[in-house]
């Protein structure tokens, strides 16, 4: 029998609140790119353990440890992929913030009782901690106001390049200077951008 968790049932717009008041709290001076790691290490007192292969033996890029005192992360993406560590220090510090007390309830002490644990939740309340976590993490790394200030900005500046607003080559040229300027990749940024409602095509 699948396990059965009390997850909440958040909405986009809680979990916008959730973050806005996360980043009140751990990010006053509102800095850009947001200093995750910092924020992880400095301000929740989290240690970050890298492990080599860790993606590649239970599919994921980090975890929570079940003391909820470290973030287990793949090395190779500590190491090499800035975008993807960065996000996933958000994605384990929103189950933090958002679901500590069905955390606090599992206990597991190897990576392979973390990848049984995953197998044997109910399907449909791990997609729900899993879309809460990636949405808290996307509006953490990619706060609303920055956001919609930055993307009129570039903007303008892409038509004042020749670029026709509204076409898709515009889209790239936006997408591409804001990856760079929050730190994370053009999928976050692009989901970010719909659920905003930013982007508006023209054209038929």
């Amino acid at each position: 029998m699948a396990i059965k968790l009390p997850v909440p049932r958040y909405t986009y717009d809680q979990l916008r609140g959730f973050a806005a008041e996360f980043l009140r709290k751990h990010n006053p001076e509102d800095q850009i790119p947001v200093p995750i790691e910092e924020i992880a290490e400095s301000g929740l007192g989290l240690d970050i353990i890298p492990i080599p292969g860790l993606q590649r033996a239970i599919e994921i890029d980090g975890f929570v440890s079940s003391d909820l005192s470290a973030i287990t992360v793949d090395q190779f993406v500590l190491e090499n992929r800035l975008a993807r560590y960065r996000f996933t220090l958000a994605h384990e510090i929103a189950h933090l913030y958002l679901h500590r007390g069905i955390f606090e309830q599992l206990r597991f002490s190897t990576i392979a009782e973390w990848k049984n644990f995953q197998l044997q939740v109910d399907a449909g309340d791990y997609s729900w901690l899993e879309w809460q976590a990636y949405s808290f993490a996307g509006l953490a790394l990619v706060p609303p106001e920055h956001l919609r200030r930055e993307f009129e900005i570039c903007a303008k500046r892409a038509e004042e390049d020749g670029l026709t607003p509204g076409s898709e080559a515009a889209l790239w040229y936006i997408v591409e200077v804001l990856t760079g300027l929050f730190q994370v990749s053009r999928g976050v940024l692009e989901k970010r951008i719909a659920k905003d409602k930013l982007w508006k095509q023209e054209g038929p």
